[in-house]
């Protein structure tokens, strides 16, 4: 039996065909979505070099969704992401954004866990999670209104805007707590 806690090695031969080291056989980046969503790890790695390939073809999975339409992220935050490699912004975006998607699965598994507890709180659990996401894609959106193309609002100055969003969080979390007792 596969071993869950271990990222699944894939290793890309020099025909950049891709190879599944635990069941022998060769998967397409389909293959490679469908491993994560599923929730397992994976590590690509190139045969002969041992570079690390994880992020490239992670990417290159994100891109090929996005250009069929299932597009998650909207036109101003990939604007901004572009803007964050040009600016000194790249050393706090990744630690942010890892953190506001852990926040984001944390409240997902809340709301999932509250879902199979039917009772009176339940609107109210709801509602806690409509602010959540809200929350989140304000913080995605730097607060601008999904599909907007214009530019972001201007930011606060001394990081109240990430002082307001923990905040909030704090309180999401609060209330969702207090439903699970």
């Amino acid at each position: 039996m596969a071993d869950k806690e271990k990222p699944l090695l894939i290793k890309r031969y020099a025909s950049r065909r891709l190879y599944n080291t635990e069941t022998s056989d060769y998967v397409t980046l389909e293959d490679i979505a469908g491993f994560i969503r599923d929730g397992r790890d994976v590590q690509i790695v190139d045969l002969k070099s041992g570079d690390d390939l994880t992020r490239q073809y992670l990417l290159q999975i994100v891109a090929e969704h996005e250009s069929k339409g299932e597009s998650v992220l909207p036109i101003n935050v990939l604007t901004d992401l572009v803007r964050s490699y040009t600016t000194q912004a790249t050393s706090t975006v990744p630690a942010f954004l890892a953190q506001t998607f852990e926040m984001f699965r944390e409240g997902q598994t809340k709301w999932m866990e509250n879902m199979g507890n039917m009772n009176p709180s339940m609107a109210k659990g709801l509602e806690a999670m409509q602010a959540q996401q809200e929350a989140f894609l304000k913080a995605m959106t730097g607060g601008a209104p999904l599909g907007s193309t214009g530019p972001a609002p201007e930011p606060k100055s001394g990081g109240e805007d990430l002082d307001d969003i923990k905040k909030q969080l704090a309180d999401l979390q609060s209330k969702l707590s207090k439903m699970g007792k």
